[in-house]
């Protein structure tokens, strides 16, 4: 029993349990046998966010996981229950799944991934990159932020706050 404890908080084992909880989380998301409520799911997605900064840490990402728990875990989830609570959702009735349109589904997910680990396997991604840091600086990161990555970044701060202003127009009752 100790040795089960000690390889679960050793950093190998601390990685497969942020990864485990990553992915389970991240699935509950999207197929959620507990609940069709989707306040449910955005609580699911805080764990995927906040397991997702557990794996930041390991990584000596300290000012990644930070920003990642305080900017989407809270600003950004703050901004999705929102619009679930002022779109005023309900629970949706269980539909019967069709076995014709699941088969179809299947199979197209097979067909998705079977050509993504085909593209994965001829590009070798890695051949050719310089050795990583082992720590994760602020300074570098602000610098490749805002030189190399400038118009993606101003392109998602124009994405959110046209989300904000859909929200607010979303939420506008007719006075008619």
């Amino acid at each position: 029993m100790d040795a089960l404890l000690n390889y679960l908080f050793s950093s190998n084992g601390l990685f497969w349990v942020f990864a485990f909880m990553t992915l389970a989380c991240g699935g509950l998301v999207v197929a959620n046998p507990f609940s069709r409520n989707p306040v449910t799911s955005a609580m699911f997605l805080v764990l995927t966010i906040i397991s997702m900064a557990g794996l930041f840490v390991l990584l000596h990402a300290f000012f990644l996981a930070a920003v990642q728990v305080m900017v989407y875990a809270g600003a950004v989830m703050v901004l999705f229950l929102f619009v679930i609570m002022l779109l005023d959702l309900q629970e949706e009735e269980r539909r019967k799944v069709k076995k014709l349109g699941l088969l179809a589904g299947l199979l197209s997910i097979g067909a998705i991934a079977g050509i993504f680990v085909k593209s994965l396997m001829a590009a070798q991604p890695g051949r050719g990159l310089p050795a990583p840091v082992a720590e994760g600086g602020t300074i570098p990161l602000g610098k490749l932020l805002f030189t190399n990555y400038l118009l993606p970044f101003e392109i998602v701060s124009v994405l959110l706050l046209v989300a904000m202003v859909g929200v607010i127009l979303l939420s506008k009752k007719d006075l008619k």
